[in-house]
């Protein structure tokens, strides 16, 4: 990503640096790959039956 750190996580470094943390975040900081971002408890848990494809 070809920003400034005050843009985005991985932003900033020298030349064509790598991320320079430990996971790939979005640009607000939550991790991007792997990790669940859903709540556990959410209203809506209950009116969803079976999982799309």
């Amino acid at each position: 990503v070809v920003m400034n750190p005050v843009d985005h996580p991985h932003g900033g470094g020298e030349g064509r640096a790598p991320i320079g943390r430990k996971k790939p975040t979005t640009p607000w900081g939550y991790p991007a790959l792997g990790r669940r971002s859903r709540k556990r408890n959410k209203y809506s848990d209950s009116l969803i039956l079976c999982r799309r494809k």
